[in-house]
């Protein structure tokens, strides 16, 4: 650990993909910087959910969660999916511009092919005969090339950028910042008792550090401006159902727009022959799901979200307070994540355990039987149930009664940050990016944009 008042060029707040990316860039660029990586949760080989199914079946809420923190960010166990796209993942390109953006996604795929994911396929959306069939069928499906790792590969390729990093950025592992103080000729981060000095510093801090972000925006009087919350479910179905899909697609985004609410629903982190998980934001219990390259890993079912963006307008501004408080009331009622048949769900009744296991569907996860329209606002309830209809059009048995519901999946955005093009704030030598700048939302946009921004930096060098 390095004393009080240690000097670097540049301090990386975050280790999830864009302050990997920019510590890749940075080094590879100017190979002399002296840059140092501060984050709040484990290092790779440390991180380790309790849950096992057996002696600890759900989830404790661990002082730092495993999923959501520590090297590799809350991407590194959901599934490593890269969408080189556009289309959705995040408004970078209306900073750095799309063809820019789309080149930049595209460099850090030969780099995650270069440190171990060689052998995994890109799939694409281009041509296939599914945009005619959805578009039949009031659906949109959104244009993607998706390369996936799974989260086996995800971890080998991780696992291997950090043996690579740390032989020349410091890092600083369980090491929450604790405040970002502006100085005459740079910045300066406090942790616990000690701080640390940089020219320039680059907060990555990801969709789990929205609170401190947002602190971060009010010390330092930088704008802000309200985003949303996507509020839904997660599916689980056979997998054969989806198959048809899947096994051209992998991943396909499909959007609906209600007829009774005129809302979007759309599909989101589609899983084939995975599995569904918790994951812990701020003490409130989620749901989420991955799946593996390896095909010893794999099960018979996929499972994907079902999210429902709300907007807010004036006066209310908490967008994400909003979502926290329907996910505190899931784990109100069921301990955690509540799970439903779809079939319980639309005949008005409480799922119990007895219809689950004597369902189709084989749970991956542990959640409660419980009933999701006593936590979820009609509104979005109404639309999830229309948008399950429209998919069973496109693939018959997606509403069964036996389908699997978890609840609730929250998806926290940021406040988005007033930061410019370079995606830089009104302070020179501060910068904003990946999904803590509510400018990204996966993991390709968040890596390019820490491309981007230590390209800015070792070019103004």
């Amino acid at each position: 650990m390095q004393t009080n008042g240690s000097n670097y060029d540049v301090i990386i707040v975050g280790a999830g993909p864009g302050g990997i990316f920019s510590a890749y860039e940075l080094i590879k660029q100017k190979p002399n910087l002296k840059v140092a990586v501060f984050e709040a949760g484990h290092s790779l080989e440390k991180r380790r959910c309790p849950i096992d199914g057996d002696k600890v079946k759900s989830c404790i809420k661990c002082k730092t969660c495993a999923i959501m923190n520590g090297f590799g960010g809350a991407g590194a166990f959901s599934d490593g999916k890269y969408n080189i796209t556009n289309d959705f993942g995040g408004t970078l390109y209306e900073h750095i511009g799309k063809q820019k953006a789309i080149e930049l996604m595209k460099y850090v795929d030969e780099i995650n092919l270069a440190y171990g994911g060689e052998g995994t396929k890109m799939y694409s959306t281009a041509g296939t005969k599914f945009k005619k069939l959805c578009l039949q069928n009031k659906l949109k499906l959104l244009d993607a090339s998706v390369r996936h790792l799974g989260t086996d590969i995800n971890y080998v390729v991780l696992a291997n950028l950090y043996a690579e990093l740390c032989k020349k950025v410091d890092f600083f592992f369980d090491t929450p910042i604790e405040r970002l103080e502006l100085l005459d000729d740079g910045y300066r981060v406090h942790y616990g008792s000690s701080y640390a000095d940089c020219n320039r510093c680059i907060v990555s801090v990801g969709r789990s550090g929205s609170k401190w972000m947002q602190s971060v925006c009010e010390d330092l009087s930088i704008e802000t401006k309200s985003n949303r919350v996507d509020i839904g479910v997660r599916v689980e179905i056979p997998a054969v159902i989806f198959s048809h899909l899947t096994d051209e697609l992998y991943e396909s985004k499909i959007v609906y727009r209600t007829e009774k609410f005129e809302d979007n629903v759309r599909t989101f982190c589609m899983n084939p022959y995975g599995i569904v998980v918790n994951e812990n934001t701020n003490g409130i219990v989620t749901v989420n799901g991955h799946s593996y390259e390896d095909p010893e890993h794999q099960t018979e079912n996929t499972n994907f979200a079902l999210l429902v963006a709300k907007h807010f307008s004036e006066p209310f501004k908490d967008s994400n307070g909003y979502g926290e408080s329907i996910a505190r009331l899931s784990n109100m009622l069921g301990g955690g994540v509540i799970v439903q048949r779809f079939g319980d769900l639309v005949r008005g009744r409480r799922s119990n355990s007895t219809r689950i296991e004597e369902g189709l569907v084989t749970p991956t996860l542990a959640a409660t039987p419980g009933d999701l329209s006593l936590v979820l606002p009609k509104r979005v309830l109404d639309g999830i149930i229309e948008m399950i209809y429209a998919l069973d059009k496109i693939a018959p048995g997606t509403a069964n009664d036996d389908t699997l519901l978890y609840g609730v999946e929250v998806k926290f955005y940021n406040m988005e940050v007033d930061i410019d093009d370079n995606l830089e704030t009104k302070y020179k030598g501060l910068y904003i990016i990946g999904d803590g700048s509510g400018v990204t939302h996966s993991l390709s946009h968040a890596s390019a944009s820490g491309v981007h921004v230590a390209r800015q930096i070792t070019s103004n060098m």
